[in-house]
């Protein structure tokens, strides 16, 4: 048996039955599982290290995402961070450049920015612009769209206030949306962050969602959660009801 299948076989066992559980204990489970180790070595010989994993939280929702009206999109600062900074470049000119820089952004400006971008360049995981660099902005829709990097008002990425938003961002603000199935996927900590910290978050992103439910939602809204590390199978957790 391959140590990967060794190293599942071990988590499926901690795991259990596969049951909602109350979100402590999913979060233990998971934690737990992130601490089995991976036998594996390069080909060195050295064994490769297990470092803390990201803590993935999946909101199975109900709504149509097919409707305007019911897809959802926004961004949210988690109380206890999530154990990261985040690449943000920012789009804009003047005084706003050097501005954008000093609040931590990896690259700002406008005219050239734009040009690199729209050849292709995306090492970075936010982009922040300024109102009046949307008419260029808007043209790298091909580019940004299906990376999910495009700046959006309803994300808070386009705003007059382009310091701010790159601070917020590179602190490891989130952004988030919907896809095709109707569930929001959300980064919610490390698997090295304690107990408390992970369900303090896992509460916080629940909550926000629950609260932008689109009035034309029909039927039960929160379906289902679960959490998962980069390495290990999910945990269902239960909904209060």
């Amino acid at each position: 048996m391959s140590n990967t299948n060794v190293r599942y076989k071990k988590q499926e066992e901690i795991r259990g039955k596969d049951e909602a559980l109350p979100c402590e204990e999913a979060v233990a489970k998971v934690k737990e599982m992130a601490g089995v180790k991976s036998n594996r070595s390069y080909k060195n010989g050295r064994t490769r290290k297990d470092n803390a994993q990201t803590v993935d939280l999946v909101m199975n929702l109900g709504i149509d995402p097919k409707q305007a009206d019911q897809m959802l999109r926004g961004s949210i600062s988690l109380p206890k961070g999530i154990g990261k900074t985040n690449r943000v470049i920012a789009f804009c000119d003047g005084d706003l450049i050097e501005a954008a820089k000093k609040a931590g952004a990896t690259e700002a400006g406008a005219d050239e920015l734009v040009d690199k971008v729209s050849k292709g360049w995306l090492d970075f995981d936010v982009a922040v612009a300024h109102p009046s660099m949307m008419g260029q902005v808007g043209k790298l829709g091909r580019v940004l769209g299906p990376q999910g990097k495009m700046p959006t008002p309803k994300a808070g990425t386009v705003t007059p206030n382009v310091a701010k938003a790159v601070a917020e961002y590179v602190a490891g603000k989130l952004e988030f949306r919907n896809d095709a199935g109707g569930n929001v996927h959300m980064a919610v900590g490390k698997t090295d962050f304690s107990v408390e910290d992970l369900k303090e978050n896992i509460d916080a992103a629940i909550n926000h969602m629950l609260k932008l439910k689109p009035s034309a939602a029909k039927g039960t809204y929160m379906k289902n959660v679960v959490i998962s590390g980069t390495r290990t199978p999910g945990v269902k957790i239960q909904l209060n009801t």
